[in-house]
């Protein structure tokens, strides 16, 4: 991925300090400036609302460049789940926090509103990776399925928390879980990159999301793939 550098979407209304950061990229690297962007918030309900979404990609790839890091997961189901097996599609992997209660229910929602807007042969899959390795019970995974409205689409990707933190450094994700004790129990609040990759069906990256983002921009970028 870093010998091909992806493209950065210009300043619009709003967005300066986020493009101030990806334009810090020939500087710092891509996996710095992704660091930098913790904005996903565990299990700890959010007052402060849902800032102004993104009409673009934060950053695209030219095709056949940069090829997406491989990984082999398992589904709450104990279903393997990996990049390869979805080859000839295009495929969103998003990173989410299962027990978050902010804004990874409302970005699973709207990937899943955007799959089912779209005629069904072009439906790309999606694949959940789980940033919080706190909350990958069957159970939970279940429940977040049925209340969050996700798309039959849509791929949980779990496992042990070396396995999940390889996959956090290969796609330059950052997670923090800080320990709190909540009447008397260990919770885990997680902070983490909140980030989407679409990838062609030929398995190369081809443009990034950085929350918040519409699910237009995701169409249109599908749409780009020809």
């Amino acid at each position: 991925m870093a010998a091909h550098p992806p493209s950065f979407a210009a300043p619009g209304p709003g967005r300066r300090f986020r493009w101030a950061l990806w334009a810090g990229v020939s500087l710092v690297g891509l996996a710095a400036v992704l660091g930098l962007l913790l904005v996903g918030r565990g299990n700890t309900p959010s007052s402060a609302g849902t800032p102004p979404a993104s009409e673009a990609p934060g950053a695209t790839w030219a095709a056949g460049t940069a090829l997406a890091p491989a990984f082999r997961l398992e589904d709450e189901n104990g279903a393997p789940v990996s990049l390869s097996a979805f080859r000839g599609r295009p495929v969103i992997v998003t990173f989410i926090d299962p027990l978050c209660h902010d804004f990874c229910p409302i970005e699973a929602r709207r990937l899943s509103d955007l799959v089912r807007s779209l005629p069904v042969a072009s439906r790309p899959a999606i694949v959940a990776v789980s940033v919080n390795v706190y909350g990958n019970a069957r159970t939970t995974l279940l429940k977040d399925s049925r209340e969050w409205q996700v798309a039959p689409q849509w791929n949980w990707g779990v496992g042990t928390a070396a396995q999940l933190a390889s996959v956090w450094k290969r796609y330059h994700i950052a997670v923090v879980a800080t320990p709190k004790k909540v009447k008397g129990t260990i919770v885990h609040d997680v902070a983490h990159t909140e980030a989407s990759y679409l990838i062609d069906a030929a398995g190369y990256e081809r443009a990034l999301f950085l929350w918040p983002y519409r699910e237009a921009a995701v169409a249109l970028a599908l749409k780009d793939l020809g």
